[in-house]
């Protein structure tokens, strides 16, 4: 059995939206105080990112191919729970914001 790696293109993409998110300076997020959900509601963290890793698609050669689209759903559903009246347009399929089994569980710290 052959173990592959993500390639640098989709790790770029995972860093540079958890870099702008994490960091509150995400463009598509401007003028969202949206930060203190990491440590009062770590789940709507969690469902931005599971949306954005969903959404985002690859082309053959493991090239992302819709990072700004990816962005943008994550961070529509970030805007539409820090303020309700956002209306998330289309409507997030459930499959945007199906949240996948961990293959493992980390516990004790191992």
């Amino acid at each position: 059995m052959s173990l592959n790696k993500m390639s640098q293109e989709v790790r770029g993409a995972v860093r540079s939206f958890s870099y702008f998110i994490a960091s509150g300076t995400h463009y598509m997020l401007k003028g969202v105080d949206y930060l203190d959900l990491f440590g009062e509601e770590p789940s709507a963290i969690e469902e931005a990112f599971a949306i954005f890793c969903n959404v985002l698609e690859l082309y053959e050669n493991d090239r992302v191919a819709n990072f700004t689209h990816a962005q943008k759903r994550a961070t529509d559903y970030l805007r539409n729970y820090c303020d309700p009246s956002f209306t998330i347009s289309p409507p997030l399929a459930d499959w945007e914001v199906h949240l996948h089994a961990p293959t493992f569980v980390l516990m004790n710290g191992n």
